[in-house]
C-alpha cells in the first residue's frame, strides 16, 4: 500500500510540474503561434474592425476604391484592423450613418455637402457654378481652402476625411427636355439633405424636395417627383436610365466627396496603425482617381446606348437665376471661402 500512494504522488508532482513548464512558455511566447509579431492581430490577440455603410451599389467607383482600402488596411496593419463594406444605404441613409457613427454603431461612410448640417464649411464641397473644372476642384481639395474645410469637419461632425472621390459634374434627368429655368416651372425634383441645393433650385424655378438616395427610383417610377439631380455614375449605378430619357447639361455642381472615420474611432489607433491606415487612404485615393477618368466617359456612353439622350443646356442662364440665392444662403463665413474658391480658380 506504502508503495502504491508513493507512486500516485510521485505521478502527481510531475504532472503539476508539466503544467507549470506550460504556463511558463505560453506567458513567455515562445510556443505560442497566436502571439504579437507571429500572426496575431494585437498584443491581446484581438482584431479591430470598421463597419463602413454607403449609398451606392457594387459596381460604383466608390464601392470598388473601397474594397481596394479595405484590401490595403488589411495588409497594412498585418490583419489587425478590418473594414467590413456595406453598400446601398444597408446601414441606413448617409445623414442616419453620421448618426451611426456619433453614436458608435457605425465606423465609416462616404459622405460631402451633406455634412453642412453639422459644419457649414463642408457646404462648400457643392456649391452651383462654384468650380469651374477638375483642375481648380483638385487645386481647391488640396490646398489651404480644403485644409480648413477638413479642420471644420473633425470639429463639427466628429469624423476624420480619409481621402476623397472627385466626382462628375452634376446634371439634371427629366422625362422632358430642360434647357432653360424657364423650363422648370412646375418640375418637381428630389435633392439631397442640402439647404443650399433646395434654395438654389426653388431660386431657378423648380419644386425641390428632400428625398433618400434610395427611395428616387420609386419615386421617379411611380411619378411622385419628375426629376433629380447626380452624376452619371449614380445615374447609371441607380439604374435612373430605366425611369428617366434626358440627362440636361447642367454640369451646375462639380465636387468632392470624403470617405470618413469616427474621430474616436481613428484615434484609438495606435500611432502605427493611424500612419499605416493614412498610408492605405492615399493609395485607395490614386486607384479611385483613375478609375473615375477612365470610368466617366464610359458610363456617358453607356448611358446613351441605353437610350438616354444628353441635352446641352444654357448652363449661363441656370448660374444667374441660381446666384442670388446661392449668396443668400451662405453665412458671412461660408461667402469668404466661395469668394477664396472663386479666386483660386482665375
Amino acid at each position: 500500500m506504502k508503495k502504491f500512494l508513493c507512486f500516485l504522488f510521485v505521478s502527481a508532482l510531475i504532472l503539476v510540474l508539466a503544467a507549470c513548464s506550460g504556463n511558463e512558455k505560453d506567458a513567455s511566447g515562445s510556443g505560442n503561434e497566436g502571439s504579437a509579431g507571429e500572426g496575431s492581430s494585437s498584443d491581446s490577440g484581438e482584431t479591430i474592425t470598421w463597419k463602413m455603410g454607403h449609398l451606392s451599389n457594387e459596381d460604383h467607383q466608390w464601392h470598388k476604391t473601397a474594397e481596394k482600402f479595405a484590401e490595403l488596411v488589411d495588409e497594412k496593419t498585418d490583419g489587425q484592423l478590418q473594414i467590413e463594406i456595406y453598400p446601398n444605404e444597408q446601414l441606413g441613409s448617409e445623414t442616419e450613418v453620421l448618426n451611426g457613427i456619433e453614436a458608435g454603431t457605425v465606423d465609416m461612410t462616404i459622405s460631402g455637402e451633406t455634412m453642412a448640417n453639422w459644419a457649414p464649411e463642408a457646404a462648400l464641397m457643392a456649391v452651383p457654378y462654384a468650380f469651374k473644372g477638375q483642375d481648380h476642384l483638385q487645386k481647391v481639395v488640396e490646398g489651404e481652402i480644403g485644409g480648413e474645410i477638413e479642420d471644420a469637419i473633425k470639429e463639427g461632425v466628429g469624423v476624420t476625411p480619409l481621402y476623397y472621390h472627385i466626382r462628375a459634374p452634376r446634371n439634371l434627368t427629366s422625362n422632358e427636355p430642360i434647357k432653360s429655368p424657364e423650363d422648370l416651372e412646375g418640375f418637381k425634383m428630389r435633392v439631397p439633405n442640402v439647404p443650399l441645393f433646395m434654395d438654389a433650385w426653388e431660386a431657378a424655378g423648380a419644386r425641390p424636395q428632400v428625398m433618400d438616395f434610395s427611395e428616387v427610383f420609386t419615386g421617379l417610377q411611380q411619378g411622385v417627383i419628375d426629376g433629380q439631380e447626380n452624376p452619371v455614375d449614380l445615374i447609371q449605378s441607380a439604374s435612373f436610365n430605366e425611369v428617366q430619357d434626358y440627362v440636361n447639361v447642367t454640369e451646375h455642381v462639380y465636387s468632392w466627396i470624403y470617405v470618413v472615420v469616427g474621430n474616436e474611432q481613428f484615434n484609438a489607433l495606435s500611432e502605427d496603425m493611424q500612419a499605416a491606415v493614412q498610408e492605405a487612404a492615399a493609395e485607395a485615393q490614386a486607384y479611385g482617381l483613375e478609375l473615375y477618368e477612365t470610368e466617366t466617359a464610359e458610363i456617358e456612353q453607356e448611358l446613351k446606348d441605353a437610350g438616354m439622350e444628353f441635352v446641352e443646356v444654357d448652363q449661363e442662364a441656370f448660374a444667374e437665376a441660381m446666384k442670388p440665392a446661392v449668396e443668400d444662403s451662405l453665412t458671412e463665413k461660408q461667402l469668404e471661402l466661395f469668394n477664396k474658391i472663386v479666386e483660386a480658380g482665375q
